[in-house]
């Protein structure tokens, strides 16, 4: 061995192998995870080989890119890739369900049919969630609150271009004095 190298050894210094280049003298490494500007996680990038060894490496973003690294992650994102297949077939399915769906919302309204408040997305999520479907306030797409009676069209963001067109009809509430008759009048006798 070297003195040098027997020197930095004795002090505890490792000796670090130099890093593989690529053809444009860059470094070649996988990214272990996204980063800002360069790319995302699973990522080969060719980066300077000062960025390599004073940040990507020591701060764990990134290791050398092995030819079994490079598989490894080729077979990660094939898994991830039917993962995502199938869920965009689970959704493409909720979305074809919600499109043959409809709810009914009652809401109090004057006699010609404005609403003395309005339906909104808390209103739909309700209606749906009691036929047993479940989706948040961001996916609901209203153009506005919906304040008069009718039928309308909404549309529901499910994720990823997938929407489906839910319709809403909008109702008068049912009144007690309407629901039930009046009570029977009852003439006063004459005493």
């Amino acid at each position: 061995m070297a003195n040098s190298e027997l020197k930095r050894r004795r002090r505890g210094l490792t000796i670090s192998k130099r890093l593989p280049k690529a053809e444009n003298g860059n470094i070649e490494l996988l990214l272990i995870q996204s980063v800002d500007h360069l790319g995302k996680q699973g990522d080969v990038v060719h980066v300077k080989a000062g960025y390599a060894n004073n940040f990507l490496m020591p701060q764990g973003l990134a290791t050398i890119a092995t030819p079994h690294h490079k598989r490894m992650v080729e077979k990660h994102k094939a898994k991830l890739q039917e993962i995502q297949r199938s869920r965009l077939a689970g959704l493409q399915a909720q979305a074809d369900a919600l499109s043959h769906q409809s709810i009914t919302i009652e809401a109090n309204a004057n006699d010609e049919g404005h609403l003395y408040g309005s339906v909104g997305s808390s209103e739909i999520i309700r209606a749906l969630k009691a036929q047993d479907i479940t989706i948040t306030s961001d996916q609901v797409k209203l153009r506005g609150p919906l304040k008069e009676l009718g039928l309308y069209t909404v549309n529901i963001h499910l994720g990823q271009e997938i929407e489906a067109e839910l319709k809403v009809w909008v109702v008068p509430t049912v009144r007690d004095e309407e629901a039930t008759p009046p009570p029977a009048k009852t003439e006063p006798t004459a005493g």
